[in-house]
């Protein structure tokens, strides 16, 4: 099971950090820090292989997990723990670049193919756009997975047009049956849009700008509006919603496109129809990203490591694997994605460029033109962090109701079902904490 896999790879590797501990000499020793269960593990050694052939050395990689942002980020910001590169959010990125974390990459890779040209232009507009306090993203970052937050529902119960909108939170047909994500800043993004989207409409405001609103009169509209669903939630919830949806235990879930595209693969498996919908006030889109922190030992294999998993191939694997949506847009990964079976034609070409307006592709996955033209990538608040932090401690309070606290034993119930019935399945499964 993955649970195993994961306690054996970190004792692997304290082992194999024991071992080197008092080791000057890091040159065949690459630390890679990324979040539980977002890589396809069988590529960790084939990288090794691959590192050997390109250059001649050998090296060994210290693979280790988190689930948090702001843990990562305190260990980098400590200096204690020498990564060689690590994987975070972007608005975490946008922290790093402002307090002078991160080392440029560079794109000397000898005799190698450059494959981070294989990024899809629209992740590099995208990070053109990461406030890096005059340093540009795309010189210290490499996009990794993508995706948007928008609604998961059950589909034999609810129509479409019924969460079309992020009103959907006020219909009393999802009264003690409807779960939000325990991760204040993509609540907190898509519910200002919400609030504010008459402003929007009016141009008095744009979308770009609504992603740096942390005003004391923009976090009073979105807690009072909180408050007034929160007896309607029956849960708050980083993980357990999927599986949730996926048992058919309630009916909508706030959720990341990727969650949502792995709970629809479980549910349909056994028999619950699941989709998932981005309202049409509009959502923020995400990015994770692979970044080398200064104090990084190995940045050659650094480097090279980043640039393998741009390789079209080990893109499409990891999709595969993890059920997110890899940076890579080109044509090979194209072909492997698309499905005229199953999907109606939408436009992607902002993602694969043109001649791509009307291709048959998976819609959680990659979004058609009009919904990514409604969505806007979020940012770190700053010191306006712990004045986010302390509303949504308000709004949640510590009188959580008697029915999610049902609602959390039953998740627990059936995640252990469910890891005994899928113990032979091959699990798409990514936890990830983006709450500060």
């Amino acid at each position: 099971m993955i649970y195993v896999r994961k306690i054996l790879m970190c004792v692997v590797a304290a082992f194999c950090l024991m071992a080197c501990g008092n080791q000057e000499d890091r040159s065949h020793i690459l630390k890679v820090y990324n979040w539980a269960d977002y890589i396809d593990e069988s590529v960790i050694p084939e990288f090794e292989e691959w590192y050997k052939e390109q250059t001649g050395e050998e090296v060994k990689v210290i693979y280790q997990l988190f689930d948090i942002n702001e843990i990562m980020l305190s260990k980098i910001e400590r200096g204690h723990d020498d990564y060689d590169v690590v994987c975070p959010s972007e608005y975490i990125i946008e922290r790093m670049l402002r307090n002078d974390l991160l080392l440029p990459i560079k794109h000397d890779f000898g005799s190698t193919p450059d494959y981070i040209d294989n990024v899809s232009p629209y992740i590099r507009q995208r990070f053109d756009k990461i406030d890096g306090s005059g340093k540009n993203a795309n010189d210290y970052a490499v996009g990794y997975m993508w995706g948007t937050t928008g609604f998961l529902y059950n589909a034999d119960k609810v129509q479409r047009e019924e969460v079309n909108s992020w009103s959907a939170l006020e219909n009393p047909k999802f009264h003690g049956s409807m779960l939000l994500k325990e991760a204040f800043r993509d609540v907190y993004s898509v519910l200002l849009t919400y609030l504010r989207y008459d402003d929007l409409k009016s141009g008095k405001v744009t979308r770009d700008q609504l992603m740096y609103d942390s005003s004391d009169e923009s976090i009073a509209l979105v807690e009072n509006y909180l408050k007034s669903i929160r007896d309607d939630v029956a849960g708050w919830e980083a993980d357990f919603g999927k599986e949730m949806m996926t048992k058919g235990k309630t009916l909508l879930n706030l959720s990341w496109s990727g969650d949502a595209q792995w709970a629809i693969e479980e549910a349909e498996a056994v028999g619950v129809n699941l989709d998932y919908v981005v309202p049409d006030e509009g959502s923020n889109v995400w990015f994770d990203g692979w970044v080398i922190p200064k104090y990084a030992k190995n940045v050659k294999a650094a480097q090279y490591f980043i640039n393998f998993l741009c390789r079209s191939d080990i893109a499409i694997r990891n999709m595969d694997e993890i059920g997110y949506v890899s940076v890579i847009g080109t044509e090979e990964v194209l072909q492997s994605r698309i499905d005229t079976e199953n999907h109606e034609p939408l436009n992607a070409s902002y993602f694969f460029g043109e001649g791509h307006d009307s291709i048959c592709i998976n819609p959680v996955q990659y979004p058609d033109q009009a919904v990514i033209d409604r969505c806007a990538m979020m940012h770190d608040s700053g010191d306006r962090t712990e004045a986010m932090l302390a509303m949504w401690s308000r709004v949640k309070g510590d009188n959580a109701s008697n029915f999610t606290y049902v609602i959390i034993l039953i998740a627990i119930a059936s995640l252990v079902t469910w890891g005994v019935i899928n113990k032979h399945r091959k699990g798409k499964h990514h936890h990830k904490s983006r709450n500060k």
